[in-house]
């Protein structure tokens, strides 16, 4: 215990070196205040490791003062973050003694005990702290030292607990710190969330990383030995590291590529910094070395990425290309200034200016709390990872807006994010010129058009092929306004209104036949008593899908009569068409949907009355 206690200080003693000159002599006495609480309550508890209970708090208030750089009270809620859930002291002592603001972040980190949860334990205290964001983000930062702490430490836990833990921190945690900026922890927290989920393919990738490192350590060293003498000659002075990619983030790549890790590219990447200047921009810094780097290595076509003049939402900024090493493969290039370097790691903190902090709290607050709102409509933590834990990309509407959606959105969640009527009415799209499906999946960089049409609506399968929460909404929001038929249809005879037609109740639901269906005839030999009257009214904007199959003798317009029978006649689209003609008889399938009975048999009477047609028929 001697010696737990020596390092304890020492650990204390380093975080008061750390903040002094930045935090207040005032606020001193109170942060030491609070660690000796902190220690009084937490004195006879010890963690899972053994270690004394203290060591926990102590490490999380370290994280809070150094790694995220945050004020006196956030540093004495970390301190005392655990006292009210694992000790008899409340909330109000912590008031009492430290303020209200204090008592506000502890009450957030604490977790609620109650007999029922609303959506269950895990997910309930996940949404109690964002809910905290209607006031600052603070409280999320401690969670998140919290939890890195815990992570750091989850070694000595039960499989079972490490698993629960770790799922949670890569479905919440890790993707929180994404999104706010801070890039350094969220692969610390996946990272250490695959080694505890799977230990054997995280060791096995682990390995195999360390081979490829020592394999490639003499070439990469030459690579990076040129980069520094052609800078250096041109009087750009650097420093190059080179960064492996942890053991996670190969096993996404592998999974994303289906490639083993032998064919993947790019596990590292080598990062040129150049020191932070006034005399000249940070862009044209860049240009100058990519300018000068491509003069000599050959550069991938397509492989520039400016993050610099489109930073991702995080605040993320970069100069990203690719060039031609000594062994025929592309090295991953990263040019950055200090600057840069220093905001990816501390994120959303990096600009402290409360005007662009409050825009943040504000976006995010304002999408919870529509989220909240409609949770019942679209899962509450769907909604949320979708919207805030996907990395983004930057894509334009033909006049240059930006518009930002989530990885792997697509056409249609650019149409609703524009505006709800422009998703409601989206017929097709056209991505950097090119006629596409409204489903297609979008890139960073693309411009997209979208074209509508008013006789267009939305269909349910569109909910499979949006992200975003705001075109998840609109689209529920629309199905659920349009009328829908109590009736089942069969999937045999595919009945039609004005057919006539039998139902056949089987509990709450009802399926309806064409009279003359064999399932209809069976069911009835067998069910009888579960026969029904039922009334299936034609309906404007309802459409059924049908087919027809025509044979004819072939002629001159032959087609365009039949096409025009069905879509100028009746402006019915057509969805499908296959047609073959074998020595001058044609053989004809076409798809299209109606209204009825009735309109299905008018265009099979028009199309008998054509010259050289000789058969009609609706084909089940």
């Amino acid at each position: 215990m001697d010696a737990f206690d020596k390092k304890i200080r020492q650990e204390v003693s380093s975080i008061y070196r750390v903040i002094k000159n930045r935090i207040a002599p005032e606020d001193m006495i109170r942060i030491k205040a609070a660690y000796e609480l902190a220690r009084k309550a937490h004195a006879t508890q010890t963690r899972n490791t053994g270690d004394p209970f203290i060591t926990h708090p102590v490490a999380v208030a370290r994280i809070v003062a150094e790694e995220f750089q945050l004020g006196a009270n956030p540093i004495i809620a970390a301190f005392l973050h655990d006292v009210v859930e694992d000790t008899p002291y409340e909330v109000e002592d912590i008031q009492k003694q430290f303020g209200k603001d204090v008592a506000f972040l502890v009450r957030v980190v604490t977790k609620k005990k109650k007999e029922h949860y609303e959506m269950s334990k895990q997910l309930d205290n996940i949404k109690q702290i964002l809910d905290s964001v209607n006031y600052d983000i603070r409280a999320i930062l401690i969670k998140l030292a919290d939890r890195l702490h815990n992570m750091r430490t989850l070694s000595s836990m039960h499989a079972n607990k490490q698993m629960k833990i770790a799922g949670e921190t890569d479905y919440f945690y890790a993707p929180l710190a994404n999104k706010l900026g801070l890039y350094k922890i969220k692969t610390e927290l996946q990272n250490l969330s695959f080694h505890y989920r799977c230990p054997q393919e995280y060791a096995l990738l682990e390995n195999e990383l360390k081979k490829e490192e020592r394999g490639h350590r003499r070439q990469l060293k030459s690579f990076t030995n040129k980069i520094s003498r052609l800078l250096s000659e041109n009087g750009i002075f650097v420093r190059l590291e080179v960064k492996y990619k942890t053991p996670y983030s190969i096993w996404l790549k592998m999974k994303k590529t289906a490639m083993d890790f032998k064919h993947l590219d790019h596990k590292h990447q080598i990062w040129i910094i150049f020191p932070d200047e006034t005399a000249v921009s940070e862009k044209n810094k860049c240009l100058r070395i990519y300018s000068l780097l491509t003069d000599v290595f050959k550069e991938k076509p397509g492989s520039m990425s400016n993050y610099i003049d489109s930073p991702k939402e995080n605040g993320y900024q970069s100069f990203h290309i690719k060039l031609l090493n000594e062994r025929g493969g592309w090295e991953e290039i990263h040019i950055s200034s200090e600057r840069m370097i220093r905001n990816s790691k501390l994120g959303c903190l990096a600009d402290r200016e409360d005007s662009n902090i409050r825009n943040w709290i504000n976006k995010f607050k304002s999408v919870l709390q529509d989220i909240a709102y409609h949770s019942r409509e679209v899962g509450y933590m769907e909604s949320v990872v979708s919207n805030f834990y996907n990395d983004d990309i930057f894509v334009f509407t033909p006049k240059g807006h930006v518009i930002i959606l989530p990885q792997r959105a697509t056409a249609l969640d650019f149409a609703y994010e524009i505006h709800s009527s422009i998703g409601e009415q989206a017929q097709y799209a056209r991505v950097n010129g090119k006629l596409c499906s409204v489903k297609t999946e979008l890139h960073r960089g693309d411009c997209v058009e979208i074209g509508i049409n008013k006789i267009i609506s939305p269909k349910p399968d569109w909910l499979n092929h949006v992200l975003t929460y705001k075109a998840k909404r609109n689209i529920q929001s629309w199905l659920r306004k349009m009328k829908t038929t109590p009736y089942t249809r069969c999937l045999h005879c595919h009945p039609l209104p004005g057919d006539e037609l039998i139902g056949f109740k089987s509990g709450s639901k009802i399926t309806i036949h064409k009279r003359n269906c064999s399932d209809a005839i069976s069911l009835a030999s067998q069910a009888g008593d579960s026969i029904v009257e039922v009334n299936f009214k034609e309906e404007p904007n309802t459409l059924y899908p049908v087919c027809i199959s025509i044979k004819a003798i072939d002629r001159y317009h032959l087609l365009h009569d039949l096409i025009d029978g069905i879509t100028e006649n009746l402006t019915l689209s057509i969805s499908g068409l296959a047609t073959k003609t074998v020595d001058e008889i044609v053989d004809c399938t076409i798809d299209f949907s109606v209204h009825s009975a009735k309109e299905l048999n008018n265009i099979i009477l028009h199309i008998y009355q054509m010259e050289g047609v000789d058969q009609v028929r609706r084909v089940e």
